[in-house]
């Protein structure tokens, strides 16, 4: 074979590319930018499953009293944890022995193998971008627990994280449906009462909403329903790549237009504090394997580019959906 260490050289430079491969996975979603902003794109070590604590209920202890009086201090059970799968994820990264004796020199193969890594991150980038939508139940349940989980069209029933949300009511999203509230569909004219509604849905104090994403009609729709001098653009999220406007302090991104993944007529109130992208800190964008991969009936060679994780949150009540 003219390139005998072709394998080396593919899992070398996956390996040299991860850190870059996972910053670009994040960078393709306003979701993870954000998360990623925000510091909550935290790695696991490992574990069977991934565990997010969270506070369910106040100490019943608290209250006032005066001089001698008694202070109870019975024991208190007021923190749990959510529970989510590690879900997985590839791409593999294949030459045939042919492509390798056609491009033999070294530029040739690097230019091939460049093109070939760079299909790889953009298809696992687009995929996972597509699955932080999902309902986990894509693929055989194998897909990632993404926002139509987490904050489904029914937040009233259905287990998420481990827990019962119609048994334990501080698991339930919070959700805005216009044909319920308003008897019809979304419009410019009553989109932002709409808006006004579900914000103060989520809201607790200084616990807030600090991302909206919406799909393109509902995108439109708020377009429409602003004054020119009422629209102002987020600085921050501008960095990011994605164009924003603003609802109170929270930005406004589209997730829409060509290739997006945000579901149609559907916006989502986010409180990213409450919300986690946890990828697994030996398979975050990285080969699956160093060593040599042949196929036993081909001539080919195959590296795989693997990822491992889930989106996880700790308060799903901070969160909110709208939708026709």
């Amino acid at each position: 074979m003219a390139f005998p260490n072709v394998s080396d050289i593919v899992a070398t430079t996956i390996q040299n590319r991860s850190r870059q491969i996972a910053d670009n996975v994040t960078k393709n979603n306003a979701i993870l930018a954000k998360l990623n902003q925000r510091g909550n794109v935290r790695t696991i070590s490992g574990g069977n499953t991934i565990l997010e604590e969270l506070s369910f209920a106040e100490n019943a202890n608290g209250g006032f009293y005066s001089g001698y009086d008694l202070l109870p201090v019975a024991a208190q059970d007021v923190i749990s944890a959510a529970e989510y799968q590690i879900k997985q994820y590839a791409v593999p990264v294949v030459m045939s022995g042919l492509e390798m004796l056609q491009n033999s020199g070294k530029e040739q193969f690097i230019d091939l193998l460049e093109a070939r890594l760079n299909v790889a991150e953009s298809t696992m980038a687009n995929n996972l971008s597509s699955s932080i939508y999902s309902d986990g139940t894509g693929s055989g349940g194998k897909e990632v627990t993404g926002l139509n989980a987490a904050v489904p069209a029914d937040p009233t029933t259905g287990t998420y994280g481990g827990i019962d949300r119609a048994t334990w009511a501080f698991w339930r999203s919070k959700l805005y449906d216009f044909s319920t509230a308003t008897g019809g569909n979304a419009s410019a004219a009553n989109i932002q009462a709409g808006m006004n509604n579900l914000w103060a849905q989520t809201t607790r104090g200084s616990d807030r909403v600090d991302l909206i994403v919406m799909d393109t009609n509902y995108w439109s729709l708020y377009l429409a329903s602003l004054q020119a001098q009422q629209r102002f653009t987020s600085p921050d999220t501008g960095n990011l790549g994605f164009p924003s406007i603003k609802f109170m302090d929270a930005d406004v991104v589209l997730d829409g237009g060509i290739g997006g993944y945000c579901p149609a007529n559907t916006g989502f109130f986010l409180n990213t504090k409450y919300l986690k992208w946890r990828p697994h800190k030996d398979r975050n964008m990285v080969p699956l394997s160093p060593n040599r991969r042949y196929a036993i009936n081909q001539d080919a060679e195959v590296q795989i580019l693997a990822w491992a994780g889930n989106l996880c949150a700790s308060g799903a009540q901070f969160q909110g959906r709208m939708q026709n």
